[in-house]
């Protein structure tokens, strides 16, 4: 029988991330190497002391170095860096600032590099006030250009981190005269645990009136993006205070504690995000503070002009964030300006092109103020497939402004995109432990994977898993559709999910005509629906990823419903969901743009990053040969209508015990083989290497002539039922039958589920929950399980657990029964009174080893005592031990007892009667019982045959 190719392992994606990441790492780190810059600048290091805080009469310092042009005073700018960096980080964008003219006061932001304090994360009243602190030292420095006394003309940037506390100091200090803030947040709350699915009526209307690009609405407390806020939180808890570089007296307000959990995190901050980092869900009280710290709190105050860049290639702070800045910017009257480049958290963050805009723009609005009343043009990069050949994958695009941001712009345009009409509802499972995981992106490499998606190695990395995604596809696209922002959908859920745990992710993919699928900027839009009474479904509008992206003609879009992301905290209780579209239509953005000469790009990172992306490639190449080695299993012709032949099977474990040694029997069409042993003797351990579920030290198994590894796919002609059923208790049983069978991507109509329900026998009790049920029908219902699609081989282990007697006896006919349709079944039990009614065939293990086997019969008649009814016991004895026949016993004066291992019953009588003894009665006694404890106790070390005769 052809057994199809499984998809990769859960193992190999695993090692698969691993490679991508050390080395895309190292890409990313030659990227981000600091370039000499050949301006003649003068630096000087500072040591600012600031209040710690406004209610605190201690005092933090802040490590500085400010950057003078040649010709000085000048317009100044204040750069903050990245989370986790210091001045030292932004030591490029500062020289190059300075080189243009400007001078530049680089820092470290309190809790990060030398400086002083503990992170709050852009507390107004600290790193924000710090902010003000710095522009009030810049006022008195003779490189300052002022605009009056206590006032310098000066600018704020900062990319990430540094852009939110740009932002932040803008909405604060009226004297900044011009911001740009990169690839940062609005709400950092919304950010780290996002909720792109909207269910109230007002919600929903609010996403339907706003006509910006990438607009979103925060569907209410969300799904904690695990891998990013490790990679956050991560950076502050890890960070080292600062030496004994403090003066007396001075408050560090935590710095000192370096050595505890919350690294150089402000308490209050560490101990709110602690909990929500457990639970995955976020407490009100950590929203409120993320939220009072981050630029929505402040943004309608900006009256600088203001420039934000904004990557498409980012899963941290996605192009919603920078949207909704500049919409509050410019409901208050503000003068904004959006830009996106093909850049982000997961592409290096800032690049060569966006910091150039940032120049020139200060260049527009701090040394040529007049003309920041002008035009603000919308430009922004887009991309295509990885697949396409021909001209330059990325485009750079000029529209006339952002649309839809103040009432003299247009709104957005949306195209819409009907997909295929689903005639019933799909319905995807989320398993226990959400393990196995599907694989969207990895902190820092979403632009990586996305690439690697679309070729035939990586696409295996990415897939989504069967049983966990909902799909639905378009017809192929007549001409090239541009989506430029957020595509919005509107969905149909219901779910069996426990209060809080009704969790999914959404994703757009670019499906080619050959198959490949690409998912644009590597993003996907978390959803956490409201708990609902029973099962009834919910209507949701969903803000898919904004992404700036070119689907080429003869392409489809492929909308895919996961219930598990390895990026963010799943739930880990199993849950089953109803997915439909309401409409079957997605609508696409578009920004109508003019196409715009692109930048040059430095030579020397592109080549780093293909270098580094052509070893990543091959090393996922060889890690799917690999694996597709293993998985596709060698085939024995001779054994291929053989359902089980094991040979010198062993298994020894780390610590030297070897649990199985030297293991071998075969079990044929229409048997049913009975494993018996002792408690140790090896059975399970042989059950979960036949199952694939551990791997053999040595020996080989084979089912159907194939053998068996880890995730063979000769496996799924196997059913099974191996230490306990795993089901889901808040569903019926009928319910997790359908799930069971749903998960293993079949025809429903293959499962054959009413002979299975049949099987189980449980009445009207299938439709409860099975949480109610008793360890009895939990025993049947996972018998059926074993028995979905009538596998060719079921293999048991200790089915009559928890049955009563009729019970057992239905279930002993239902195995021989099933064993005679010429499907075969492997039983282990401790029942052995039940094995010798039920099986043909006996395998007995001891100590890791087989000890006996053969049918029941063969072992019943080897051994054991036969009782003889006679008219005079007494000379039958005598008869008996005169013909060589020891060890007779006198039962009563008609019956004697004895062992005939080696005897034929027919030359026995024989004897008698010759001797004179008259034969009423001849009968075996023995009983497998007495044959297996025989066996284990002639097995156990020391054992003396000769005493146990005698």
């Amino acid at each position: 029988m052809p057994i199809p190719r499984p998809p990769l392992s859960r193992r190999a994606m695993t090692v698969g991330a691993a490679v991508i990441a050390v080395l895309a790492v190292a890409a990313l780190a030659f990227v981000l190497l600091p370039q000499d810059s050949s301006a003649d600048t003068s630096t000087r290091d500072a040591r600012i002391t600031l209040p710690d805080s406004p209610e605190s009469t201690g005092t933090v310092d802040i490590d500085a170095r400010l950057y003078a042009p040649a010709l000085t005073p000048a317009p100044t700018v204040l750069l903050a860096h990245g989370f986790g960096g210091s001045k030292d980080s932004v030591d490029g964008e500062a020289r190059d600032l300075a080189a243009r003219g400007y001078t530049v006061l680089a820092y470290s932001a309190r809790g990060f590099g030398d400086s002083t304090g503990s992170i709050s994360i852009n507390d107004p009243d600290r790193e924000v006030a710090d902010a003000r602190g710095l522009i009030d030292w810049l006022a008195e420095q003779p490189e300052v250009e002022l605009d009056a006394p206590g006032d310098p003309h000066i600018g704020v940037a900062g990319g990430s981190y540094g852009g939110a506390l740009a932002l932040s100091a803008g909405g604060t200090d009226p004297r900044i005269d011009s911001i740009a803030a990169a690839i940062t947040w609005n709400d950092l709350g919304q950010a780290l645990f996002p909720n792109y699915g909207v269910t109230s009526t007002q919600g929903r209307e609010a996403l339907r009136d706003t006509v910006t690009p990438a607009a979103a609405e925060y569907g209410g407390p969300g799904v904690l993006k695990r891998g990013w806020a490790g990679v956050f939180f991560g950076a502050g808890a890890a960070s080292t205070p600062p030496g004994d570089g403090e003066g007396a007296g001075t408050e560090t307000s935590g710095a000192g504690d370096g050595a505890s959990a919350c690294g150089r995190f402000a308490p209050e901050f560490c101990d709110a995000y602690t909990q929500s980092a457990v639970t995955g869900i976020p407490s009100q009280q950590l929203l409120d503070l993320l939220t009072a710290h981050s630029p929505v709190a402040v943004a309608s105050n900006i009256t600088a002009p203001t420039l934000l860049v904004q990557g498409t290639q980012d899963t941290l702070f996605g192009l919603d964030q920078a949207d909704a800045t500049a919409r509050q910017i410019a409901a208050a009257g503000g003068n904004v300006t959006v830009r996106w480049f093909d850049g982000g958290h997961d592409a290096g963050g800032t690049d060569a092109t966006s910091d150039r805009a940032i120049a020139d723009f200060f260049d527009t609005t701090l040394r040529d103020s007049d003309s920041a009343t002008g035009t603000n043009p919308f430009v922004y990069s887009t991309q295509r497939a990885a697949d396409e050949r021909g001209g330059d994958r990325n485009r750079r695009m000029t529209a006339p402004d952002y649309p839809g941001l103040t009432a003299d712009s247009d709104a957005t345009r949306t195209e819409s995109v009907t997909f295929t009409p689903r005639a019933e509802n799909q319905s995807i499972i989320r398993p226990p432990g959400a393990s196995p995981s599907a694989i969207s992106s990895v902190p820092g490499l979403g632009s990586v994977l996305s690439t690697l998606g679309s070729t035939g190695a990586g696409a295996a990395l990415t897939a989504d898993l069967p049983g966990q995604s909902a799909t639905f596809t378009s017809d192929p696209v007549e001409s090239s559709e541009t989506i430029t922002g957020a595509p919005r959908v509107n969905l149909r859920v219901a779910s069996l999910a426990s209060p809080n745990q009704a969790v999914l992710f959404a994703k757009l993919y670019d499906v080619a005509p050959n198959g490949t699928r690409t998912l644009p900027g590597g993003a996907v839009s978390a959803i956490r629906l409201p708990d609902t009474q029973g099962i009834d479904p919910v209507d949701v509008t969903v803000a898919l990823p904004g992404i700036s992206y070119i689907v080429q003609q003869g392409h489809r879009l492929e909308l895919s419903i996961s219930t598990t992301d390895q990026a963010y905290a799943v739930p880990l209780e199993p849950a089953q969901f109803s997915v439909a579209m309401t409409d079957n239509t997605i609508a696409l953005p578009t920004v109508p743009a003019e196409e715009s000469a692109n930048s040059t790009v430095p030579v020397a990172p592109l080549v780093g990053i293909g270098v580094v992306l052509f070893a990543v490639a091959g090393a996922i190449v060889a890690g799917v040969v690999r694996t597709r080695r293993r998985a596709v299993a060698e085939v024995d012709e001779s054994l291929i209508d053989t359902p089980l032949v094991i040979t010198d099977l062993a298994k020894t474990y780390s610590n030297g015990f070897r649990a199985v040694d030297g293991v071998s029997f075969e079990v044929k069409q229409g048997q049913v083989l009975g494993l018996l042993g002792p408690n140790g003797a090896g059975k399970t351990t042989t059950l979960r290497m036949l199952m694939g579920l551990i791997t053999p030290t040595g020996g080989d198994i084979r089912v159907f002539g194939h053998k068996v590894t880890p995730g063979a796919p000769v496996l799924s002609r196997l059913g099974s039922f191996v230490e306990g059923s795993g089901f889901l208790p808040h569903l019926t049983g009928t319910q997790n039958l359908r799930l069971y069978w749903e998960a293993t991507g079949r025809p429903i109509e293959d499962a054959h589920l009413e002979e299975a329900l049949e099987i189980a026998d449980l009445g009207t009790a299938i439709e409860r929950k099975v949480k109610s049920y008793s360890q009895g029908m939990r025993q049947r219902l996972a018998i059926a399980q074993a028995m979905l699609g009538l596998p060719d081989l079921m293999v048991l282990d200790e089915p009559t657990n928890g049955l009563d007697p009729p019970q057992i006896r239905t279930m002993r006919d239902v195995l021989i029964n099933y064993a005679k349709t010429g499907r075969t079944v492997l039983v282990s039990s401790h029942l052995l009174a039940e094995v010798e009614q039920t099986c043909t065939h006996v395998v007995v293990m001891n100590r890791g080893s087989v000890i006996s086997s053969g049918t029941v019969r063969e072992l019943t008649a080897a051994g054991g005592q036969t009782e003889i009814r006679v008219d005079d016991a007494t000379r039958a004895r005598s008869v008996l031990d005169a013909s060589g026949h020891d060890g007779a016993v006198i039962v009563d004066d008609g019956t004697v007892t004895v062992d005939l291992t080696d005897a034929d019953s027919a030359v026995v009588i024989r004897e008698l009667v010759t001797g004179g003894v008259s034969v009423r009665g001849f009968s075996q006694s023995t009983r497998l019982e007495d044959v297996f404890l025989d066996l284990v106790h002639r097995d156990t070390p020391g054992f003396d045959a000769s005493k146990d005769r005698s």
